[in-house]
Protein backbone atom coordinates (compact mmCIF):
# COMPACT_ATOMS: atom_id res chain seq x y z
CA UNK A 1 0.00 0.00 0.00
CA UNK A 2 1.40 3.33 -1.13
CA UNK A 3 -0.11 7.01 -0.21
CA UNK A 4 -1.23 7.81 -3.25
CA UNK A 5 -4.86 7.49 -2.06
CA UNK A 6 -4.54 9.58 0.91
CA UNK A 7 -2.84 12.38 -1.63
CA UNK A 8 -5.57 12.57 -4.06
CA UNK A 9 -7.99 12.82 -1.04
CA UNK A 10 -6.15 15.59 0.35
CA UNK A 11 -6.28 17.10 -3.21
CA UNK A 12 -10.18 16.97 -3.10
CA UNK A 13 -10.28 18.03 0.43
CA UNK A 14 -8.30 21.47 -0.99
CA UNK A 15 -10.69 21.51 -3.73
CA UNK A 16 -13.96 21.15 -1.95
CA UNK A 17 -12.76 23.77 0.87
CA UNK A 18 -12.17 21.11 3.89
CA UNK A 19 -9.55 21.18 6.67
CA UNK A 20 -10.21 17.68 8.24
CA UNK A 21 -11.79 15.01 6.81
CA UNK A 22 -13.28 11.98 8.85
CA UNK A 23 -13.81 8.15 7.43
CA UNK A 24 -15.61 6.08 9.67
CA UNK A 25 -16.07 1.97 9.03
CA UNK A 26 -19.90 2.85 8.50
CA UNK A 27 -23.14 2.27 6.21
CA UNK A 28 -25.98 4.46 6.01
CA UNK A 29 -27.32 2.41 9.35
CA UNK A 30 -24.42 2.07 11.64
CA UNK A 31 -24.16 -1.89 10.86
CA UNK A 32 -21.34 -3.54 12.68
CA UNK A 33 -20.16 -5.46 9.44
CA UNK A 34 -20.51 -3.32 6.28
CA UNK A 35 -20.16 -4.45 2.78
CA UNK A 36 -17.59 -3.62 0.39
CA UNK A 37 -19.33 -0.71 -0.98
CA UNK A 38 -19.12 1.12 2.45
CA UNK A 39 -15.41 -0.12 2.91
CA UNK A 40 -14.13 3.60 2.15
CA UNK A 41 -11.91 3.43 5.59
CA UNK A 42 -10.15 0.18 4.36
CA UNK A 43 -10.21 1.68 0.35
CA UNK A 44 -8.00 4.63 2.04
CA UNK A 45 -5.55 3.01 4.06
CA UNK A 46 -5.43 -0.66 3.60
CA UNK A 47 -6.22 -1.65 7.12
CA UNK A 48 -8.67 -4.87 6.92
CA UNK A 49 -10.11 -4.90 10.34
CA UNK A 50 -13.57 -5.00 10.95
CA UNK A 51 -13.61 -1.73 12.88
CA UNK A 52 -11.18 1.79 12.93
CA UNK A 53 -12.19 5.08 11.76
CA UNK A 54 -9.96 7.59 9.54
CA UNK A 55 -8.98 11.11 10.33
CA UNK A 56 -7.36 13.06 7.70
CA UNK A 57 -5.90 17.02 7.92
CA UNK A 58 -3.31 18.25 5.27
CA UNK A 59 -0.15 17.27 6.92
CA UNK A 60 -1.55 14.37 9.30
CA UNK A 61 -3.91 11.09 8.76
CA UNK A 62 -4.28 8.65 11.77
CA UNK A 63 -6.68 5.46 12.09
CA UNK A 64 -8.09 4.33 15.03
CA UNK A 65 -8.81 1.09 15.98
CA UNK A 66 -9.10 -1.09 18.93
CA UNK A 67 -7.13 -3.76 20.75
CA UNK A 68 -8.10 -6.88 18.67
CA UNK A 69 -6.27 -5.15 16.13
CA UNK A 70 -3.20 -3.22 17.10
CA UNK A 71 -0.89 -6.01 15.22
CA UNK A 72 -2.65 -6.44 12.22
CA UNK A 73 -3.15 -2.34 11.97
CA UNK A 74 0.85 -1.84 12.68
CA UNK A 75 1.73 -3.77 9.50
CA UNK A 76 -1.10 -3.25 7.32
CA UNK A 77 -0.43 0.53 7.20
CA UNK A 78 2.80 0.78 6.32
CA UNK A 79 3.26 2.97 3.58
CA UNK A 80 -0.10 4.16 3.62
CA UNK A 81 0.50 7.47 4.93
CA UNK A 82 -1.57 6.63 7.98
CA UNK A 83 -0.66 6.18 11.48
CA UNK A 84 -1.77 4.39 14.08
CA UNK A 85 -3.57 5.51 17.07
CA UNK A 86 -4.25 2.49 19.60
CA UNK A 87 -7.64 2.96 21.35
CA UNK A 88 -7.39 2.61 25.03
CA UNK A 89 -3.71 3.56 25.58
CA UNK A 90 -2.02 5.96 27.27
CA UNK A 91 -0.83 9.25 25.71
CA UNK A 92 -3.17 8.05 22.74
CA UNK A 93 -6.20 10.93 21.71
CA UNK A 94 -9.44 9.88 20.78
CA UNK A 95 -10.77 10.49 17.92
CA UNK A 96 -12.68 13.94 18.86
CA UNK A 97 -9.40 14.95 20.87
CA UNK A 98 -7.47 15.01 18.14
CA UNK A 99 -10.45 16.94 15.79
CA UNK A 100 -10.34 19.61 17.89
CA UNK A 101 -6.62 19.60 18.43
CA UNK A 102 -5.77 19.26 14.91
CA UNK A 103 -9.00 21.52 13.26
CA UNK A 104 -7.67 25.01 12.59
CA UNK A 105 -9.35 28.18 13.93
CA UNK A 106 -12.57 28.82 11.39
CA UNK A 107 -11.92 25.34 9.49
CA UNK A 108 -14.75 22.98 8.31
CA UNK A 109 -14.96 19.31 9.44
CA UNK A 110 -16.12 16.97 6.17
CA UNK A 111 -18.00 13.33 6.44
CA UNK A 112 -20.74 11.69 4.44
CA UNK A 113 -23.52 12.41 6.48
CA UNK A 114 -25.40 9.27 5.72
CA UNK A 115 -22.35 7.18 6.94
CA UNK A 116 -22.42 9.12 10.29
CA UNK A 117 -24.55 8.68 13.14
CA UNK A 118 -26.16 11.81 14.43
CA UNK A 119 -24.50 11.77 17.87
CA UNK A 120 -21.23 11.75 16.43
CA UNK A 121 -22.49 14.32 13.90
CA UNK A 122 -23.15 16.60 16.48
CA UNK A 123 -20.36 15.88 18.56
CA UNK A 124 -18.38 17.11 15.47
CA UNK A 125 -20.76 20.25 15.28
CA UNK A 126 -19.76 21.05 18.56
CA UNK A 127 -16.11 20.96 17.67
CA UNK A 128 -16.45 22.81 14.57
CA UNK A 129 -18.63 25.39 16.82
CA UNK A 130 -15.33 25.80 19.11
CA UNK A 131 -13.33 26.96 16.38
CA UNK A 132 -15.43 29.27 14.50
CA UNK A 133 -15.58 26.48 11.89
CA UNK A 134 -18.44 24.65 10.23
CA UNK A 135 -19.42 20.84 8.75
CA UNK A 136 -19.42 19.73 4.83
CA UNK A 137 -21.46 16.62 4.80
CA UNK A 138 -22.79 16.59 1.47
CA UNK A 139 -20.32 15.35 -0.41
CA UNK A 140 -18.22 11.32 0.11
CA UNK A 141 -14.83 12.48 -0.88
CA UNK A 142 -13.59 8.81 -1.25
CA UNK A 143 -16.36 7.98 -3.96
CA UNK A 144 -14.86 9.95 -5.97
CA UNK A 145 -11.09 8.30 -6.13
CA UNK A 146 -12.92 5.01 -5.89
CA UNK A 147 -13.37 4.44 -9.23
CA UNK A 148 -13.85 0.43 -9.38
CA UNK A 149 -16.18 0.52 -5.96
CA UNK A 150 -18.08 -2.11 -5.90
CA UNK A 151 -22.09 -1.73 -6.22
CA UNK A 152 -24.24 -2.17 -3.66
CA UNK A 153 -26.57 -5.35 -3.92
CA UNK A 154 -30.29 -6.52 -2.86
CA UNK A 155 -31.13 -9.73 -2.24
CA UNK A 156 -34.46 -11.84 -2.00
CA UNK A 157 -36.05 -11.40 1.68
CA UNK A 158 -37.42 -14.43 2.99
CA UNK A 159 -39.83 -14.63 6.34
CA UNK A 160 -38.95 -16.37 8.95
CA UNK A 161 -41.67 -18.39 9.97
CA UNK A 162 -43.40 -17.85 13.63
CA UNK A 163 -41.80 -22.21 14.31
CA UNK A 164 -38.97 -20.45 14.65
CA UNK A 165 -39.32 -16.94 16.29
CA UNK A 166 -41.88 -17.36 18.26
CA UNK A 167 -43.94 -14.29 18.11
CA UNK A 168 -45.74 -12.20 15.13
CA UNK A 169 -45.45 -8.98 13.39
CA UNK A 170 -48.57 -7.46 14.91
CA UNK A 171 -47.75 -8.27 18.53
CA UNK A 172 -44.36 -6.75 18.15
CA UNK A 173 -45.45 -3.65 17.03
CA UNK A 174 -47.82 -3.31 19.84
CA UNK A 175 -45.29 -3.62 22.21
CA UNK A 176 -43.36 -1.30 20.55
CA UNK A 177 -46.15 1.33 20.36
CA UNK A 178 -46.54 0.40 24.22
CA UNK A 179 -43.07 1.58 24.29
CA UNK A 180 -43.60 4.67 22.05
CA UNK A 181 -46.71 5.37 24.56
CA UNK A 182 -44.60 5.31 27.42
CA UNK A 183 -42.24 7.98 25.91
CA UNK A 184 -44.63 10.13 24.56
CA UNK A 185 -44.09 9.88 21.32
CA UNK A 186 -46.08 9.43 18.04
CA UNK A 187 -43.78 8.00 15.66
CA UNK A 188 -40.56 5.73 15.79
CA UNK A 189 -37.67 5.79 13.17
CA UNK A 190 -35.75 2.83 13.20
CA UNK A 191 -32.53 2.64 11.30
CA UNK A 192 -30.69 -0.94 12.61
CA UNK A 193 -31.62 -3.49 10.01
CA UNK A 194 -31.56 -5.78 12.88
CA UNK A 195 -34.04 -4.52 14.39
CA UNK A 196 -35.98 -3.84 11.30
CA UNK A 197 -35.45 -7.53 10.55
CA UNK A 198 -36.54 -8.45 14.06
CA UNK A 199 -40.06 -6.66 14.08
CA UNK A 200 -41.12 -7.92 10.61
CA UNK A 201 -40.08 -11.49 10.89
CA UNK A 202 -38.13 -11.00 7.68
CA UNK A 203 -34.79 -11.75 6.44
CA UNK A 204 -32.03 -11.21 4.07
CA UNK A 205 -28.94 -11.55 2.29
CA UNK A 206 -27.80 -7.53 2.12
CA UNK A 207 -24.53 -8.11 4.21
CA UNK A 208 -22.91 -11.52 4.16
CA UNK A 209 -22.91 -13.40 7.24
CA UNK A 210 -25.35 -11.10 8.71
CA UNK A 211 -29.09 -12.25 7.23
CA UNK A 212 -30.58 -8.73 6.98
CA UNK A 213 -31.79 -6.14 4.63
CA UNK A 214 -31.07 -2.79 3.42
CA UNK A 215 -33.98 -1.01 4.78
CA UNK A 216 -35.73 1.83 7.05
CA UNK A 217 -38.82 1.47 9.07
CA UNK A 218 -41.36 4.52 10.35
CA UNK A 219 -43.60 3.33 12.87
CA UNK A 220 -46.71 5.47 13.32
CA UNK A 221 -49.60 5.05 15.96
CA UNK A 222 -51.75 2.90 13.27
CA UNK A 223 -49.51 2.63 10.71
CA UNK A 224 -45.64 1.71 9.89
CA UNK A 225 -43.73 2.11 6.51
CA UNK A 226 -41.17 -0.28 5.15
CA UNK A 227 -38.74 1.49 3.35
CA UNK A 228 -36.94 -1.27 0.94
CA UNK A 229 -36.13 -2.03 -2.59
CA UNK A 230 -39.73 -3.59 -2.85
CA UNK A 231 -38.37 -5.93 -6.04
CA UNK A 232 -36.59 -7.97 -3.62
CA UNK A 233 -40.40 -9.17 -1.49
CA UNK A 234 -42.18 -11.14 -2.63
CA UNK A 235 -46.35 -11.07 -3.14
CA UNK A 236 -46.35 -13.63 0.08
CA UNK A 237 -44.65 -11.55 2.35
CA UNK A 238 -46.14 -8.18 1.46
CA UNK A 239 -49.20 -9.98 2.33
CA UNK A 240 -48.45 -10.93 5.60
CA UNK A 241 -46.96 -7.34 5.86
CA UNK A 242 -50.04 -5.30 5.00
CA UNK A 243 -52.52 -7.86 7.41
CA UNK A 244 -49.91 -6.52 10.27
CA UNK A 245 -50.60 -3.30 9.26
CA UNK A 246 -47.21 -2.33 7.08
CA UNK A 247 -46.72 -0.69 4.13
CA UNK A 248 -43.83 -1.40 1.46
CA UNK A 249 -42.42 2.03 0.35
CA UNK A 250 -39.08 2.76 -1.88
CA UNK A 251 -35.92 2.71 0.20
CA UNK A 252 -34.69 6.21 -0.41
CA UNK A 253 -38.35 7.62 -0.05
CA UNK A 254 -37.15 7.60 3.96
CA UNK A 255 -35.67 10.62 3.25
CA UNK A 256 -38.84 12.67 2.20
CA UNK A 257 -40.89 11.08 4.70
CA UNK A 258 -39.10 12.30 7.80
CA UNK A 259 -39.07 16.12 6.26
CA UNK A 260 -42.93 15.58 5.92
CA UNK A 261 -43.43 14.79 9.59
CA UNK A 262 -46.33 16.49 11.12
CA UNK A 263 -45.40 20.04 13.29
CA UNK A 264 -45.20 19.49 16.87
CA UNK A 265 -44.74 16.07 16.27
CA UNK A 266 -42.40 13.73 18.50
CA UNK A 267 -40.21 11.19 17.00
CA UNK A 268 -38.65 8.37 19.09
CA UNK A 269 -35.29 7.45 17.67
CA UNK A 270 -31.57 6.47 18.66
CA UNK A 271 -28.93 8.95 17.26
CA UNK A 272 -26.37 6.62 17.51
CA UNK A 273 -28.21 4.27 15.13
CA UNK A 274 -29.86 7.03 13.06
CA UNK A 275 -27.71 8.80 9.92
CA UNK A 276 -26.96 12.35 10.57
CA UNK A 277 -28.45 13.46 7.24
CA UNK A 278 -31.91 11.72 8.13
CA UNK A 279 -31.90 13.86 11.52
CA UNK A 280 -30.92 17.14 9.54
CA UNK A 281 -34.35 17.21 7.59
CA UNK A 282 -36.87 16.76 9.99
CA UNK A 283 -38.86 19.72 10.63
CA UNK A 284 -37.50 22.12 13.21
CA UNK A 285 -40.96 21.71 15.36
CA UNK A 286 -40.62 18.19 15.60
CA UNK A 287 -38.73 16.76 18.59
CA UNK A 288 -36.31 14.09 18.81
CA UNK A 289 -36.87 11.90 21.72
CA UNK A 290 -33.42 10.05 21.90
CA UNK A 291 -33.40 6.24 23.05
CA UNK A 292 -32.69 3.34 22.51
CA UNK A 293 -35.27 1.59 19.74
CA UNK A 294 -37.17 -0.61 22.33
CA UNK A 295 -36.71 -4.28 19.96
CA UNK A 296 -33.21 -4.01 21.20
CA UNK A 297 -33.93 -5.72 24.47
CA UNK A 298 -36.97 -7.27 23.33
CA UNK A 299 -35.25 -9.26 20.94
CA UNK A 300 -31.93 -9.87 23.15
CA UNK A 301 -34.47 -11.51 25.68
CA UNK A 302 -35.20 -14.75 23.15
CA UNK A 303 -38.73 -16.34 23.59
CA UNK A 304 -39.18 -19.86 24.64
CA UNK A 305 -39.53 -20.37 20.97
CA UNK A 306 -35.96 -19.48 20.80
CA UNK A 307 -34.66 -20.54 23.02
CA UNK A 308 -35.44 -24.26 22.62
CA UNK A 309 -34.68 -23.84 19.07
CA UNK A 310 -31.26 -22.31 20.33
CA UNK A 311 -30.69 -25.10 21.64
CA UNK A 312 -31.08 -27.62 18.86
CA UNK A 313 -28.77 -25.20 16.31
CA UNK A 314 -26.11 -25.76 18.82
CA UNK A 315 -26.38 -29.57 19.10
CA UNK A 316 -26.42 -29.23 15.63
CA UNK A 317 -23.27 -27.09 15.31
CA UNK A 318 -21.74 -28.81 18.20
CA UNK A 319 -21.76 -31.98 15.84
CA UNK A 320 -20.10 -30.12 13.05
CA UNK A 321 -17.23 -28.93 15.41
CA UNK A 322 -16.44 -31.88 17.11
CA UNK A 323 -16.76 -33.84 14.11
CA UNK A 324 -14.17 -31.23 12.81
CA UNK A 325 -11.88 -31.58 15.96
CA UNK A 326 -11.52 -35.49 15.31
CA UNK A 327 -10.61 -35.04 11.85
CA UNK A 328 -8.00 -32.47 12.54
CA UNK A 329 -6.42 -34.39 15.48
CA UNK A 330 -6.61 -37.60 12.91
CA UNK A 331 -4.96 -35.98 9.64
CA UNK A 332 -2.12 -33.11 11.17
CA UNK A 333 0.45 -34.08 9.55
CA UNK A 334 -0.53 -36.88 7.31
CA UNK A 335 -2.35 -34.45 4.33
CA UNK A 336 -1.35 -31.10 3.34
CA UNK A 337 -3.97 -28.64 5.33
CA UNK A 338 -3.56 -24.89 5.68
CA UNK A 339 -5.74 -22.18 7.88
CA UNK A 340 -8.04 -21.63 4.85
CA UNK A 341 -8.44 -25.09 3.56
CA UNK A 342 -9.29 -25.66 7.47
CA UNK A 343 -11.44 -23.39 7.15
CA UNK A 344 -13.64 -24.52 4.28
CA UNK A 345 -13.97 -28.12 5.54
CA UNK A 346 -15.45 -27.22 8.55
CA UNK A 347 -18.00 -25.03 7.01
CA UNK A 348 -18.58 -28.13 4.69
CA UNK A 349 -19.40 -29.88 8.12
CA UNK A 350 -21.84 -27.17 9.30
CA UNK A 351 -23.70 -27.06 5.76
CA UNK A 352 -24.25 -30.85 6.25
CA UNK A 353 -26.15 -30.12 8.99
CA UNK A 354 -30.18 -29.70 9.36
CA UNK A 355 -31.28 -26.00 9.03
CA UNK A 356 -28.12 -24.26 7.87
CA UNK A 357 -28.18 -21.25 6.14
CA UNK A 358 -24.90 -19.85 6.21
CA UNK A 359 -21.65 -19.22 8.46
CA UNK A 360 -22.40 -16.40 10.87
CA UNK A 361 -19.10 -14.57 10.43
CA UNK A 362 -16.26 -15.13 8.44
CA UNK A 363 -14.01 -17.71 10.07
CA UNK A 364 -10.95 -17.43 11.96
CA UNK A 365 -8.37 -19.78 11.04
CA UNK A 366 -5.50 -18.56 12.81
CA UNK A 367 -1.99 -20.68 13.50
CA UNK A 368 0.29 -19.69 15.87
CA UNK A 369 1.61 -16.23 15.77
CA UNK A 370 -1.34 -15.58 13.55
CA UNK A 371 -3.56 -16.41 16.37
CA UNK A 372 -2.23 -13.57 18.33
CA UNK A 373 -4.06 -10.77 16.04
CA UNK A 374 -7.80 -11.72 17.47
CA UNK A 375 -9.65 -10.72 14.59
CA UNK A 376 -7.02 -12.52 11.89
CA UNK A 377 -8.61 -13.87 9.07
CA UNK A 378 -7.04 -15.86 6.17
CA UNK A 379 -6.30 -14.87 2.42
CA UNK A 380 -5.61 -16.96 -0.46
CA UNK A 381 -1.83 -14.80 0.11
CA UNK A 382 -1.10 -14.79 3.73
CA UNK A 383 -2.34 -18.78 4.47
CA UNK A 384 -0.02 -20.44 7.09
CA UNK A 385 0.38 -23.85 6.35
CA UNK A 386 -0.69 -26.05 9.42
CA UNK A 387 1.87 -28.03 10.94
CA UNK A 388 2.05 -31.10 13.64
CA UNK A 389 3.20 -28.84 15.77
CA UNK A 390 1.84 -26.09 18.04
CA UNK A 391 -2.03 -24.39 18.39
CA UNK A 392 -4.27 -23.71 15.69
CA UNK A 393 -6.97 -21.19 16.78
CA UNK A 394 -10.85 -21.58 14.99
CA UNK A 395 -12.92 -18.66 16.28
CA UNK A 396 -16.44 -19.82 13.81
CA UNK A 397 -20.01 -20.10 14.13
CA UNK A 398 -23.23 -20.50 11.56
CA UNK A 399 -26.61 -19.56 11.02
CA UNK A 400 -29.61 -22.05 11.10
CA UNK A 401 -33.30 -21.16 10.83
CA UNK A 402 -33.12 -22.11 14.86
CA UNK A 403 -30.58 -19.67 15.63
CA UNK A 404 -26.86 -18.29 15.28
CA UNK A 405 -23.84 -19.95 16.90
CA UNK A 406 -20.50 -18.24 17.74
CA UNK A 407 -17.76 -20.95 19.16
CA UNK A 408 -14.10 -20.38 19.41
CA UNK A 409 -11.52 -23.69 20.20
CA UNK A 410 -7.89 -23.59 20.38
CA UNK A 411 -6.86 -27.03 19.06
CA UNK A 412 -3.13 -28.65 19.45
CA UNK A 413 -1.17 -29.90 16.50
CA UNK A 414 1.60 -31.29 17.93
CA UNK A 415 4.08 -30.40 20.84
CA UNK A 416 3.68 -26.64 23.02
CA UNK A 417 5.10 -25.32 25.37
CA UNK A 418 5.23 -25.37 29.60
CA UNK A 419 4.21 -21.68 29.24
CA UNK A 420 1.40 -22.32 26.40
CA UNK A 421 -0.14 -24.97 28.28
CA UNK A 422 0.19 -22.86 31.26
CA UNK A 423 -1.94 -20.04 29.46
CA UNK A 424 -4.51 -22.57 28.32
CA UNK A 425 -5.77 -23.62 31.13
CA UNK A 426 -6.02 -20.27 33.17
CA UNK A 427 -7.82 -19.38 30.12
CA UNK A 428 -10.27 -22.88 30.37
CA UNK A 429 -10.83 -22.00 33.77
CA UNK A 430 -11.81 -18.46 33.54
CA UNK A 431 -14.46 -19.77 30.97
CA UNK A 432 -15.74 -22.23 33.26
CA UNK A 433 -15.62 -20.10 36.25
CA UNK A 434 -17.85 -17.65 35.00
CA UNK A 435 -20.37 -20.20 33.04
CA UNK A 436 -20.70 -21.26 36.87
CA UNK A 437 -21.78 -18.64 38.62
CA UNK A 438 -24.88 -17.75 40.19
CA UNK A 439 -25.55 -13.67 40.76
CA UNK A 440 -28.48 -11.78 42.02
CA UNK A 441 -30.63 -9.82 39.71
CA UNK A 442 -29.62 -6.39 38.49
CA UNK A 443 -25.57 -7.73 37.64
CA UNK A 444 -24.22 -6.34 34.75
CA UNK A 445 -21.14 -7.80 32.53
CA UNK A 446 -19.36 -5.02 34.45
CA UNK A 447 -19.52 -6.95 37.70
CA UNK A 448 -18.73 -10.66 36.18
CA UNK A 449 -16.33 -9.96 34.09
CA UNK A 450 -13.20 -9.95 36.49
CA UNK A 451 -14.47 -14.05 36.88
CA UNK A 452 -12.79 -14.65 33.61
CA UNK A 453 -9.75 -12.50 34.15
CA UNK A 454 -8.35 -13.21 37.27
CA UNK A 455 -6.33 -15.85 37.22
CA UNK A 456 -4.57 -13.97 34.34
CA UNK A 457 -4.17 -10.79 36.02
CA UNK A 458 -2.84 -12.84 39.30
CA UNK A 459 -0.05 -12.85 36.51
CA UNK A 460 -0.02 -9.82 35.13
CA UNK A 461 -1.72 -11.34 32.01
CA UNK A 462 -4.97 -9.51 30.06
CA UNK A 463 -6.83 -9.38 27.09
CA UNK A 464 -7.36 -6.31 25.60
CA UNK A 465 -11.23 -6.76 24.21
CA UNK A 466 -14.31 -8.16 26.23
CA UNK A 467 -15.00 -11.69 28.01
CA UNK A 468 -18.34 -11.36 25.53
CA UNK A 469 -21.63 -10.11 23.80
CA UNK A 470 -24.84 -10.89 22.80
CA UNK A 471 -25.59 -12.73 19.94
CA UNK A 472 -29.24 -12.89 17.73
CA UNK A 473 -31.21 -14.92 16.44
CA UNK A 474 -30.39 -15.76 12.49
CA UNK A 475 -29.13 -12.12 12.89
CA UNK A 476 -25.66 -10.44 13.58
CA UNK A 477 -23.85 -12.78 15.64
CA UNK A 478 -23.01 -9.63 17.88
CA UNK A 479 -25.88 -8.25 19.51
CA UNK A 480 -26.35 -5.55 22.52
CA UNK A 481 -27.13 -4.81 24.84
CA UNK A 482 -25.72 -7.55 27.10
CA UNK A 483 -22.37 -8.46 27.51
CA UNK A 484 -19.49 -9.00 29.35
CA UNK A 485 -16.43 -6.15 29.81
CA UNK A 486 -14.54 -4.92 32.85
CA UNK A 487 -14.99 -1.31 31.30
CA UNK A 488 -18.15 0.79 30.96
CA UNK A 489 -18.32 0.54 27.20
CA UNK A 490 -20.79 -1.99 24.90
CA UNK A 491 -23.18 -3.91 27.08
CA UNK A 492 -20.95 -3.98 29.84
CA UNK A 493 -23.43 -2.24 31.63
CA UNK A 494 -26.82 -3.85 30.78
CA UNK A 495 -28.52 -5.50 33.67
CA UNK A 496 -28.51 -8.97 32.05
CA UNK A 497 -31.88 -10.80 32.07
CA UNK A 498 -33.51 -14.51 31.80
CA UNK A 499 -33.63 -15.24 28.35
CA UNK A 500 -30.04 -13.70 27.27
CA UNK A 501 -27.41 -15.41 25.10
CA UNK A 502 -23.98 -14.03 25.65
CA UNK A 503 -20.74 -15.32 24.60
CA UNK A 504 -18.01 -16.51 27.41
CA UNK A 505 -14.53 -15.73 25.70
CA UNK A 506 -11.65 -15.31 27.59
CA UNK A 507 -8.29 -15.12 25.80
CA UNK A 508 -4.44 -14.85 26.01
CA UNK A 509 -2.60 -13.23 23.14
CA UNK A 510 1.34 -13.17 23.04
CA UNK A 511 2.53 -11.41 19.92
CA UNK A 512 4.46 -13.05 17.40
CA UNK A 513 4.00 -16.33 19.48
CA UNK A 514 0.41 -17.96 20.00
CA UNK A 515 -3.10 -16.81 20.52
CA UNK A 516 -5.40 -18.65 22.81
CA UNK A 517 -8.98 -18.20 23.27
CA UNK A 518 -11.96 -20.29 24.48
CA UNK A 519 -15.66 -19.41 23.72
CA UNK A 520 -18.68 -20.34 24.48
CA UNK A 521 -22.51 -19.48 24.73
CA UNK A 522 -24.29 -18.50 28.16
CA UNK A 523 -28.28 -18.65 28.13
CA UNK A 524 -29.09 -16.56 31.81
CA UNK A 525 -31.82 -18.19 33.02
CA UNK A 526 -33.45 -17.58 36.66
CA UNK A 527 -32.44 -19.81 40.29
CA UNK A 528 -34.00 -19.59 43.25
CA UNK A 529 -36.00 -16.40 44.52
CA UNK A 530 -35.94 -16.01 48.36
CA UNK A 531 -34.79 -13.38 50.94
CA UNK A 532 -31.85 -11.81 49.16
CA UNK A 533 -33.92 -11.42 45.92
CA UNK A 534 -34.12 -13.17 42.37
CA UNK A 535 -30.68 -15.41 41.61
CA UNK A 536 -30.10 -16.00 37.91
CA UNK A 537 -27.43 -18.56 36.49
CA UNK A 538 -26.50 -19.57 33.35
CA UNK A 539 -27.13 -22.59 31.33
CA UNK A 540 -24.22 -23.37 28.94
CA UNK A 541 -25.31 -24.48 25.45
CA UNK A 542 -22.09 -24.81 23.46
CA UNK A 543 -21.37 -27.89 23.30
CA UNK A 544 -18.05 -29.15 21.78
CA UNK A 545 -14.57 -30.33 23.52
CA UNK A 546 -12.06 -28.50 25.31
CA UNK A 547 -8.98 -29.78 23.92
CA UNK A 548 -7.37 -31.92 26.94
CA UNK A 549 -4.18 -31.82 25.05
CA UNK A 550 -3.63 -28.37 26.61
CA UNK A 551 -4.87 -28.84 30.11
CA UNK A 552 -2.33 -29.01 32.92
CA UNK A 553 -4.54 -30.21 35.74
CA UNK A 554 -2.10 -29.05 38.47
CA UNK A 555 -3.18 -25.45 37.70
CA UNK A 556 -6.78 -26.18 38.55
CA UNK A 557 -8.73 -26.95 42.01
CA UNK A 558 -10.92 -29.57 42.80
CA UNK A 559 -13.35 -26.88 41.81
CA UNK A 560 -11.86 -26.49 38.53
CA UNK A 561 -11.49 -30.09 37.83
CA UNK A 562 -15.23 -30.94 38.97
CA UNK A 563 -16.33 -28.15 36.26
CA UNK A 564 -14.69 -28.99 33.51
CA UNK A 565 -15.42 -32.79 34.00
CA UNK A 566 -19.01 -31.91 34.17
CA UNK A 567 -18.89 -29.68 31.43
CA UNK A 568 -17.54 -32.86 29.27
CA UNK A 569 -20.05 -35.26 30.54
CA UNK A 570 -22.46 -33.19 29.23
CA UNK A 571 -20.88 -32.81 25.96
CA UNK A 572 -21.20 -36.63 25.43
CA UNK A 573 -24.37 -37.35 26.67
CA UNK A 574 -25.50 -34.67 24.50
CA UNK A 575 -24.02 -35.01 20.99
CA UNK A 576 -23.13 -39.24 21.20
CA UNK A 577 -26.15 -40.08 20.67
CA UNK A 578 -25.85 -38.20 16.85
CA UNK A 579 -22.87 -39.37 16.25
CA UNK A 580 -20.93 -42.48 14.39
CA UNK A 581 -19.30 -45.07 16.40
CA UNK A 582 -15.80 -44.64 15.66
CA UNK A 583 -16.92 -40.73 16.22
CA UNK A 584 -18.41 -41.51 20.06
CA UNK A 585 -15.00 -43.60 20.84
CA UNK A 586 -12.97 -40.76 19.87
CA UNK A 587 -15.48 -38.00 21.77
CA UNK A 588 -14.95 -40.48 24.43
CA UNK A 589 -11.53 -40.22 25.01
CA UNK A 590 -11.43 -36.04 24.09
CA UNK A 591 -14.49 -35.56 27.07
CA UNK A 592 -13.22 -38.26 29.97
CA UNK A 593 -12.63 -37.17 33.14
CA UNK A 594 -9.17 -35.78 34.49
CA UNK A 595 -7.81 -35.83 37.82
CA UNK A 596 -4.58 -35.04 39.31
Amino acid sequence: MDDSRLKALRSLMAENGIDLYYVPSADDHETEYVVDHFEARRFLTGFTGDAGVAVVTKDRAGLWTDGRFFIQAEEQLKGSGFSLYAMGQEGVPTVEEFMAAELPQGGVIGFDGKVVNTRDGRAFERIAAAKGGALKTDRDLADVIWTDRPPLASSPVFALEEKYCGENTASKLSRIRAKMREAGTGWHLVSSLEEIAWILNVRGNDIPSVPVIYSFLLIGEDRADWFVDEHCVSDGIRKTLTAAGVSLRPYDAVYEAVSCLPAGSSVLLDTGKVNYRLTGLLPESVTICDADDPAILMKAVKNNTEIANIREAHICDGIAVARFMHWLKTNIGKIPMTELSVSDYLESLRAAQPGFVEISFTTISAYQANAAMMHYAPTPENNAELKPEGFLLVDSGGHYLTGSTDITRTFVLGPITAQQKRDFTLVVKGNLNLANQKFLYGCTGLNLDILCRSSLWNLGIDYQCGTGHGVGYLLCVHEGPNGFRWKDRRGANCVLEAGMVTTDEPGVYIGGEYGIRIENELLCKKAEKNFYGQFLEFENITYAPIDLDAIDPSLLSDADLKQLNDYHARVYETLAPRMEEDERVWLREYTRPLER
